[in-house]
């Protein structure tokens, strides 16, 4: 055996890791594997760097890319995993992979079985072990996000709270206990109202030396100068008017000219979230001032900038001058 065994093992978060350490074992194991099967043990490779990663992409997975890296410079004979969706779970990937080790002559292996991928029958099997795993991915994805949704539309999904507010241990929602903190807030939303920018407010809240609240996930307070995204991701929180809300943000899938897709996240008006209920929890402002708020700070965003208003006078100068 003159090229070498490569043992890939993959676990798809750090809680796995720790609660599935049998699962884990097991791949380790697969070592064992390779040697009974013929490879030295001087000759196995293992490849554990992606160890509490997500199979449905490979762009993050070094470890994915180093074996994929090894297959084609022809230095792999075998590639284990203990399931096939280990290596990758989304088929772009899945075929990638055995595509490579079908031209290289390298056979997959997992509990199952042993794979030529060069032999058509043993392509079958592989290809419905990548669709399956690709499934699963989907299923599961479906799944949490539907929990996640029925928790949203009951107004009890908090990953966290803006400050001002805190996150008690039943999941239940109060005012900051902090008179200081509360205060803050109240300053902040007053000076918007008689200012009416964000950046305004930052001027006016640093020429008072007013410095905003955090409180860390330990519940610790500290105070911090405003800034002006600070102060602008304040007045845009619905849960300042007492509404709880989810799906602000939606999320585009875009294709170039050669055909590589991204994604983007962009924010929508309140009647396009996808969860909205009033009077949750304690408000500073009334969701009447809350909408007055959204539509100044959009009448501000299509205000041209100092920048634009300097260019479009000198460009009228220069106009003048002809």
């Amino acid at each position: 055996m003159q090229r070498q065994a490569n043992v890939y093992i993959r676990q798809s978060n750090p809680r796995q890791m720790v609660e599935n350490g049998e699962s884990l074992a097991r791949q380790y194991a697969l070592r064992d594997r390779a040697v009974d099967l013929g490879w030295p043990a001087s000759n196995v490779v293992v490849i554990d760097q992606d160890l509490g990663l997500s199979g449905r992409g490979s762009e993050d997975r070094h470890g994915f890319q180093r074996l994929l890296a090894d297959v084609a410079q022809d230095r792999v004979g075998l590639v284990l995993a203990l399931e096939m969706s280990r290596l990758a779970r989304n088929s772009r990937d899945w075929h990638n992979l055995f595509d490579l080790c079908a031209v290289r002559d390298v056979l997959l292996a997992d509990e199952d079985g042993i794979y030529d991928p060069s032999d058509i029958n043993d392509r079958l099997i592989l290809g419905m072990k990548g669709i399956m795993s690709e499934m699963e991915l989907h299923v599961m994805k479906l799944r949490l996000e539907r929990g996640r949704r029925n928790k949203a539309e009951r107004g009890e999904l908090f990953h966290s709270v803006p400050w001002g507010y805190v996150l008690l241990p039943d999941g239940a929602v109060t005012l900051d206990p902090d008179e200081q903190v509360r205060a803050a807030v109240q300053r902040l939303f007053d000076a918007f109202l008689e200012l009416g920018t964000a950046y305004a407010v930052v001027r006016d809240l640093r020429r008072h030396d007013v410095k905003l609240p955090r409180r860390d996930s330990a519940g610790q307070l500290a105070w911090r100068p405003a800034t002006e995204t600070i102060v602008s991701t304040a007045l845009h929180h619905p849960l300042y008017a007492g509404a709880y809300s989810w799906g602000r943000r939606q999320t585009q899938t875009h294709v170039d000219p050669t055909g590589r897709m991204t994604e983007s996240r962009h924010h929508c008006p309140s009647e396009e979230w996808t969860v909205l209920l009033h009077d949750r929890v304690a408000a500073y402002i009334t969701w009447e001032q809350y909408q007055a708020n959204q539509s100044l700070l959009l009448e501000n965003q299509r205000r041209p900038t100092t920048k634009e208003r300097l260019a479009a006078a000198r460009a009228v100068g220069r106009l003048a001058l002809l």
